[in-house]
């Protein structure tokens, strides 16, 4: 295995673990309130209006969609990191619409660009589980050819 595929693979590995693990802590905190004992105040006027029951009844909501997204990452990589950047893209929209925290919605962007990454990664024969595709990626072919030799 080369150099670049190693640090590829230990990029995959390290986004996979941080995007399995920061949805599932900010999802159970929508219930534990350690980080925050108020998250309805990020909550937009608009989501809440098309979110059933009330603000605190879509923060539950929310904080379960969170923890299936980080699940869903530990599992299914290549849909879960889609799934992740699509749902910090609604936050991004969601903070921008409250007002006052372009701060949060500029770092949710950062993690929606390594969310996006993971998906890349997770697409590419890196995240494949397939040996064949594995041993096409460690041949230096990148899988657009059958490997030699194999």
């Amino acid at each position: 295995m080369t150099d670049s595929n190693s640090a590829a693979r230990q990029a995959f590995l390290l986004l996979r673990i941080a995007f399995t693990v920061a949805p599932i802590l900010f999802g159970l905190d929508k219930f534990a309130e350690v980080l925050t004992d108020d998250w309805e105040r990020y909550l937009s006027g608009t989501f809440n209006d098309i979110l059933p029951g009330s603000a605190a009844d879509a923060m539950s909501i929310i904080g379960v969609v969170e923890v299936v997204a980080g699940l869903v990452v530990a599992v299914a990589p290549r849909y879960g990191s889609l799934l992740v950047a699509g749902w910090l893209g609604g936050i991004i929209v969601n903070l921008l619409i409250v007002g006052g925290y372009g701060d949060v919605a500029l770092r949710d962007f950062g993690l929606m660009l390594g969310a996006l990454t993971l998906a890349r990664l997770a697409w590419s024969e890196l995240g494949s589980t397939s040996r064949a595709q594995s041993r096409a990626f460690q041949s230096g072919t990148g899988g657009s050819m059958p490997a030699t030799g194999t």
